[in-house]
């Protein structure tokens, strides 16, 4: 068993594809320190990914974990429990999330920014089961708007596309890319599609943590405007992760901590 104590932090960064291409936080060049890294531990569903532990300039206490892809007999719903467990247990209660997307809605195009206000979860096999169990989890408002407001603003100084403060993000299972038919089919329900906004949306809710994500779009969903083209999701990747970086960054220290936000007024004790 790893007996390691978990750090505390009141913020986390679950990282995804936007960043795969850069060290982070350490090539965003925006003071963050890293105080620790490759922390393993121990949990109820298994041994979580490495994380890393890390101070911004404003001197906020942040672990973030890479989460995105599969690690060879863990599921994805058993890696988001593993990993929730520890923030959990590391008091954090700011979430921001990032990864690639594809486009649903035509008007969208590769490079452009989405930070989403509400999704539609369309996986089948990522095990939902709360870690702090116990919470009715209320999702009519699921991101929260503080937080959200710090990614629109940072977008805009940095990014290399147009910036959408709202959309609707539909979470399929993966790791395959959808059909045509499949995206046909989804596209009335959403702006974007991708697979990594759940569970990490709802289980932010139920361990008492604001969540919010900063998805940048890298393709066109299938059979949406021109078939996506491997190269460019490719130099999307790695061209843009640093500037994914200092996006979250500079929101994780523009969030003013007293804002007032309706998200824990949105978990409550359960009824059965």
């Amino acid at each position: 068993m790893n007996s390691r104590a978990i750090p505390e932090a009141a913020w986390a960064v679950i990282g995804g594809s936007g960043t795969a291409g850069c060290d982070f936080p350490a090539d965003a060049g925006a003071g963050a320190s890293v105080l620790d890294d490759q922390m393993i531990f121990d949990t109820p569903d298994g041994v979580s990914p490495p994380f890393r532990l890390f101070e911004t300039a404003a001197g906020r206490r942040c672990l973030t974990v890479r989460l995105h892809g599969w690690r060879e007999g863990v599921s994805r719903g058993a890696a988001s429990r593993q990993v929730f467990r520890v923030l959990a247990q590391a008091g954090v209660r700011h979430i921001f999330s990032e990864a690639g997307v594809g486009a649903l809605n035509h008007l969208l195009d590769p490079r452009d920014i989405v930070i989403p206000d509400d999704f539609v979860d369309l996986t089948t096999h990522r095990d939902p089961e709360p870690v702090a169990g116990g919470n009715l989890l209320i999702m009519r408002d699921p991101v929260c708007p503080v937080m959200s407001a710090a990614l629109v603003e940072s977008a805009r100084q940095h990014g290399r596309g147009r910036v959408f403060g709202r959309g609707t993000c539909v979470v399929t299972e993966g790791p395959r890319f959808e059909s045509r038919a499949e995206i046909r089919m989804m596209q009335p329900h959403g702006d974007i599609i991708g697979q990594s906004m759940c569970p990490e949306v709802w289980l932010a809710r139920d361990i008492g943590a604001c969540y919010a994500a900063l998805y940048i779009i890298v393709n066109h969903a299938e059979g949406v405007v021109r078939d996506w083209e491997h190269p460019l999701l490719k130099e999307i990747f790695e061209r843009d992760a640093v500037n994914q970086s200092r996006m979250l960054l500079e929101a994780l220290d523009a969030v003013d901590e007293k804002s007032q936000c309706s998200c824990a007024g949105l978990r409550k004790p359960s009824l059965l």
